[in-house]
């Protein structure tokens, strides 16, 4: 169902995931504002990538494996005011880390698939957007660490009974989580999302116990931990979300 923001519109009729509210809290809360360049793995319809493109002067590169949703994504960045700024690739992400194996970038922003088991949508599209059969977070780690700039960021959106596992895999990677926003959908409600920001873990090399074999340090410094809730009881969207959504919804 195409959605209009305010300063672009969004066409997502190809798209397997339409535009959600996860990917509105994602792409406005994600520490990219001073980014030159961003990553959007699985870039869908381009919201992220257009979110991106308003909040920054970043070149944005988006990759998409899915054709039909491709097709979607340039369209949406041909009709927006960043075009020279925005690019869509249509491949996978790991031959994307084979063709441009020193290619970096400074923030990475994924709403990645979570399931990884139970019922799939008949729609082959919609399941692929929503399973790991697609996209493994072993695959998508492995991605972040080769394409994550020494000092960048990635941002990412996983429901809360998706994070644990994919928290056990960080430092298998040598990535480290710094912060995260706990989302809940209605006040008073347990938080149903968490907003995750990983960047590279630092190596230290002082370790006498285990000169060869530098151990993964700064896992347990102190993460930058946040709350927000998206709607009042009464329906009505949250101060916070409304803070963070405004420049986007028409409506706010």
């Amino acid at each position: 169902m195409p959605f209009t923001f305010k300063l672009f519109h969004v066409d997502d009729s190809r798209c397997g995931m339409p535009v959600s509210t996860d990917g509105v809290l994602l792409g406005a809360w994600a520490p990219l504002v001073q980014a030159k360049t961003i990553l959007d793995i699985g870039a869908g319809s381009g919201l992220l990538s257009l979110m991106a493109a308003q909040r920054s002067q970043a070149q944005i590169t988006a990759i998409e494996l899915d054709s039909n949703a491709a097709l979607d994504c340039q369209q949406n960045f041909d009709a927006s005011h960043w075009l020279d700024r925005l690019e869509v690739i249509c491949c996978d992400i790991q031959a994307y880390c084979q063709h441009e194996p020193q290619r970096q970038f400074e923030h990475i922003i994924c709403n990645p698939p979570y399931f990884a088991n139970g019922p799939q949508s008949s729609d082959a599209s919609r399941a692929a957007a929503r399973h790991t059969d697609s996209l493994s977070f072993d695959s998508l780690l492995s991605a972040i660490k080769q394409l994550l700039a020494p000092q960048g960021a990635a941002s990412l959106i996983l429901p809360i009974e998706s994070v644990k596992l994919f928290e056990s895999k960080l430092s298998q990677y040598k990535l480290k989580l710094s912060q995260r926003l706990l989302a809940a959908s209605v006040e008073g409600k347990a938080a149903n999302r968490q907003v995750l920001v990983l960047r590279h873990a630092l190596l230290n090399t002082d370790d006498p116990k285990s000169p060869s074999e530098p151990r993964v340090a700064g896992n347990l410094e102190a993460i930058n931990e946040q709350q927000l809730y998206i709607r009042q009881k009464n329906g009505q969207y949250s101060q916070a979300f409304n803070l963070l959504s405004r420049d986007f919804y028409l409506k706010l």
